[in-house]
Order: C-alpha cells, then sequence, then structure tokens
C-alpha cells in the first residue's frame, strides 16, 4: 500500500510517499521561515499563500523521486488538524482534490498523532508501549501510547508551551526567529552558574508543566541588568542567560519524562516535535535514560519539525488497522483546535 501524506498546519508544506511493504519511498519539504523572519514570528496570511505556492511542485518532485505516478499510490493522508486554518484548509483542498482527480480515498490525520508516531520511521522504532514527550512550539505533553490510535493524557502545559517559551525568550535576547535553535547554540558559551532561574512545577505532585513564569523570569533579568537596553547587554551575559533558560527547561522536561515513566512501569520513552531536536534536551535524557535504565528515541532530525513523512506514515499505520478508514468523500473541515484525546477511534 503506498500513501501520499500532505502537511501544510503551519509555516512548513510537506509532502511525502510511503510503502507499507518498502518503507519511505520519498518525501519534499519547503520551511517558510525565511519568509516570516523578518515579522518575527509566523503570519498566517502569508503561510497559506506560500502553501498555496508549493504544495503542487512539491507533489510533482515527490513522485518524480520515487518514480510512482498519482494513479500508483492507493490513498491520500491529510493533516486536518490542529494548527492555523487557512493553512490546514490550503493542504486538505489540495489533497481531496488530488483524491477526486485520481479517483483515490482520502483520510485526515491528527498533526500531533503524525508526531507522535514520526519515531517509528527510524532504523530503530520503539516497540509500543511508551511515554512520549509531545514538545514543540505550540504543545508541550505526555502520553501513554499502547498502539496506534490508543492515547492517554497524562500530563500537559498549563501555559505556554516549552516551544512557544523557546521563542519568546529568544525574542527576549535579541535573537529573532526562529528563537529555539538560536538560543540553544548560544546557550552552548554560557555558564551556567550564572543565571539560576526557576524550574516551574518541577516538585508538582502531577505531570503537568508551566512554561510562563520562566519566560517572565527571563524578562526579569533582562529588565534588571545594569546596561537596560537590551542592544547593549554583552554577548557572554546573553549567553549566561541563554544557558540559565535552557537548563532550567531541561531540567523540568527530564524530570518529569522520569516521574511519568515511573507513573507507568515502562521503560521506553519516546520524543517527538521540533524540541525534540534540542541538544541539551537530548543529551539531559541520554544521562537520564542511563542512570534510570530506560530507553529514550527520538525521529530523525529531519522529522522532528513538521513534515509529510510522518502524515504519509500515521496515515499508512491507520489504514493497515483499518482499511476503511479513508473515504472517497471529497467534502472537507479542518479542526485547527484538535485535542489528541478526542481523536476518532480506528
Amino acid at each position: 500500500m503506498i500513501v501520499l501524506g500532505v502537511e501544510s498546519s503551519c509555516d512548513e508544506t510537506g509532502l511525502a510517499l510511503y510503502d507499507t511493504q518498502r518503507g519511505l519511498l520519498s518525501h519534499a519539504l519547503y520551511s517558510q521561515v525565511a519568509m516570516h523572519e523578518q515579522y518575527g514570528g509566523v503570519v498566517p496570511e502569508l503561510a497559506s499563500r506560500d502553501h498555496i505556492r508549493r504544495a503542487i511542485p512539491l507533489l510533482q518532485e515527490t513522485l518524480a523521486k520515487a518514480g510512482v505516478a498519482l494513479a500508483d499510490i492507493d490513498a491520500i493522508a491529510y493533516t486536518q488538524g490542529p494548527g492555523l486554518a487557512g493553512a490546514l484548509l490550503v493542504g486538505s483542498s489540495v489533497a481531496c482534490s488530488l483524491g477526486l482527480a485520481a479517483d483515490k480515498p482520502v483520510l485526515g490525520i491528527h498533526h500531533l498523532e503524525g508526531h507522535l508516531l514520526s519515531p517509528l520511521l527510524a532504523s530503530e522504532p520503539p516497540e509500543f508501549p511508551f511515554v512520549a514527550l509531545l514538545v514543540s512550539g505550540g504543545h508541550t505533553q505526555l502520553m501513554r501510547v499502547d498502539g496506534v490510535g490508543q492515547y492517554a493524557l497524562l500530563g500537559e502545559t498549563l501555559d505556554d508551551a516549552a516551544g512557544e517559551a523557546f521563542d519568546k525568550s529568544a525574542k527576549l535576547l535579541g535573537l529573532g526567529y526562529p528563537g529555539g535553535p538560536a538560543i540553544s547554540r548560544l546557550a552552548e558559551f554560557g555558564d551556567p552558574s550564572v543565571y539560576k532561574l526557576p524550574r516551574p512545577m518541577l516538585h508538582s505532585k502531577d505531570l503537568n508543566f508551566s512554561f510562563s513564569g520562566l519566560k517572565t523570569a527571563v524578562l526579569t533579568v533582562v529588565k534588571n541588568h545594569e546596561e537596560k537596553v537590551i542592544a547593549n547587554i554583552c554577548e557572554q551575559d546573553k549567553a549566561d542567560i541563554a544557558r540559565g533558560f535552557v537548563d532550567a527547561i531541561v531540567d523540568v522536561l527530564t524530570a518529569k519524562c522520569v516521574s511519568a515513566l515511573k507513573h507507568t512501569g515502562l521503560k521506553r520513552l519516546v520524543i517527538a516535535g521540533g524540541v525534540g531536536a534540542n541538544a541539551q534536551l537530548r543529551a539531559a535524557l541520554n544521562a537520564a535514560a542511563a542512570k534510570k535504565r530506560f530507553k529514550v528515541f527520538y525521529p530523525e532530525l529531519e522529522f522532528c519539525t513538521d513534515n509529510g513523512a510522518m502524515i504519509a506514515f500515521a496515515g499508512a499505520m491507520r489504514l493497515q488497522i483499518n482499511p476503511q478508514a479513508a473515504k472517497r468523500d471529497y467534502s472537507f473541515n479542518v479542526r485547527p483546535r484538535w485535542p489528541l484525546d478526542e481523536i476518532r477511534e480506528i
């Protein structure tokens, strides 16, 4: 079975082909980071327009790389939500139009399910069940995963997501957009002893998160700096603040993951989402795994951010379990807000 995946939930346009017998055949991705950088964040209307421009050329590239014709595919999976409404509408309309034109069934996929299953694309995929940390610009959640479509929420952020805190704190330091990778790189040159920032909810008795206070702590440090003006803060000071921030957020994420494993009794941890590419987080989790004797799995770096491969794969997994999940009803709706625990059963 060959499934075409279409992803357009935010600022990346991704298409991919996944074969249940041969694995990932091809994928193509276009990032809008350069376009949104001048605005300091994603502009939804610009994102939607760019998805329209990129979708068909990326489709042609994906098909050509795999040596597959549109008539050869068996189904089309697309991101139905959550995400930006206009961006989701572009990908959904492209997928359903292709389905109608080629007489292929279509299937809407939950964006977070794509991220959740993306580590299964790795050369050494985890086995079910496992605990998963979904950590990105829009979501920070701990889930118990017993199989495809079998997800139980263990804990989530009560305010800002981890990736959002990365971006906002980076902006306070004048690092631009996207802030997450920039503040992580800068933190490598910082002194961990200079700024001891708070670890929100580190010792709470649940598995929830809170990062708005950490972002506020960064703001306070910046405002209280003797130079007052961010442009005048020396690069070493910025690096020290960045190190304090990154250490705080990594400590919280690592501790909560260890607590979730203890709570469930499981020994496998899966990290998914854009922040899963963070080098400091990976180092801390690997160290914890060696000490606590659990195993941690990550997606390939190219599949940490939004991509079509994870959507094609999630669609293929669902269709293997229930071949009737895809329909030839080409009307569509999108779900900009769609909790993962409300996902339709297989």
